[in-house]
């Protein structure tokens, strides 16, 4: 691994993201180790104090620190490798190849988001000589984001997660925005319903007892589903949607078994444990609720002295006045903002959010470029400040 550390000009987060993008790291089953790896040796050889935590077999999340001091906590990035399925359509592009073509750059995990964490992994490695006696950085570089932030929220459940990660003043997530910088996204909370009842010869149902009415009922009873709380200012209202249904062996039998599935997005300010009770109270008695996913919002405020100085820097890349904007996707923040003590968060990366999980995903060559710069002088305005 190493003998290939030379072909990366440390300056260059295009060739970085070519090598990325060149490694499979479809999520099932990951293989994240050979990204991880590779990054963890780059930033090594740049003075980054570097560790490597597995959750999985060739499956590892990375987290390199460097500088640090008593008066001030270190700016944290984070970014995931792991990548999506390539779906049943043909590819013009080989998906790991990692062809450029006019200004584009092809390849699965190209915007989403394999180029945020080249472009951070080259701003650290630029800065490092210059930050090593300052604030401090942190890199956060994840393995299984893409199943439900599998590889932050093992990171931050083992009993010494505080003496890896330490805190953060402020934290990037570099996901896809077109290096526009966003401040929060809403939450998901996702639940398995489940009814069950005795079962019946489908021509005698009065002897049984149908699952299916218990379960559609409920359903029924979170329609127009009420969140009790006014629309978040940036964020509008949550929502919920029933997914799934399904109940039933054969027709000719009365089902003793129904479940249905329940997507619910929060914004900031709702309490997913509050909304718990208040659907087993609007379903009433006999449906268990269980927790398939609960990712928190997270919302930093547009008016935040750090976000406004992100916002200023990122401004010169723009013509169009920036506004304040959420993104539809969960990200690792929800994992990782609370044990980094919940510091303010803009979500920031080169990627095109409208090419995430696509067939021929790309990201625009310059985008990269731009972005590694921006993330060299939102460092330094840290570090530095």
């Amino acid at each position: 691994m190493a003998d290939n550390l030379s072909s990366i000009p440390v300056n260059d987060a295009v060739a970085l993201t070519q090598t990325l993008l060149r490694m499979n790291t479809i999520n099932p089953p990951g293989n994240e180790d050979q990204c991880t790896r590779y990054l963890a040796e780059l930033l090594s050889a740049a003075g980054y104090e570097c560790r490597l935590v597995d959750f999985a077999p060739h499956r590892s999340t990375l987290v390199a620190r460097i500088g640090g001091r008593s008066d001030k906590p270190p700016i944290c990035f984070t970014g995931h490798v792991d990548v999506v399925p390539l779906g049943s359509a043909k590819w013009e592009h080989d998906p790991f190849g990692a062809e450029i073509v006019g200004d584009k750059l092809y390849g699965r995990g190209s915007s989403d988001m394999k180029s945020g964490v080249a472009a951070f992994t080259i701003a650290a490695i630029a800065v490092a000589s210059e930050i090593k006696d300052s604030a401090g950085l942190t890199l956060v570089i994840t393995a299984g984001e893409e199943t439900g932030c599998e590889g932050a929220f093992h990171l931050v459940s083992m009993t010494d997660v505080a003496e890896i990660l330490g805190k953060a003043g402020a934290l990037v997530v570099a996901e896809p925005t077109g290096n526009q910088p966003l401040v929060g996204h809403k939450g998901a909370f996702w639940l398995k319903a489940s009814a069950t009842g005795v079962t019946a010869h489908g021509s005698m149902p009065e002897t049984g007892d149908n699952a299916i009415y218990k379960i559609a009922r409920a359903a029924l009873a979170l329609e127009n589903f009420d969140f009790a709380t006014p629309p978040h200012a940036l964020m509008g209202q949550g929502t919920l949607n029933i997914g799934t249904a399904r109940g039933g062996l054969n027709i000719n039998s009365v089902p003793d078994a129904a479940e249905m599935t329940i997507d619910i997005r929060t914004v900031a300010g709702q309490d997913h444990r509050q909304i718990w009770g208040c659907l087993c109270s609007r379903m009433g008695p006999g449906i268990g609720l269980q927790t398939l996913l609960d990712v928190g919002s997270v919302f930093t405020a547009p008016e935040d002295p750090w976000m406004q100085s992100v916002f200023a820097r990122c401004q010169t890349c723009f013509d169009a006045p920036l506004q304040p904007k959420i993104v539809s996707y969960f990200t690792d923040a929800a994992a990782l903002r609370e044990p980094l003590g919940k510091p303010p968060t803009v979500i920031l990366g080169p990627g095109e959010p409208h090419m995430a999980h696509q067939t021929d995903e790309f990201c625009y060559v310059a985008r990269i470029g731009e972005a590694e710069q921006l993330f060299r002088q939102i460092i330094l305005d840290w570090c530095k400040g």
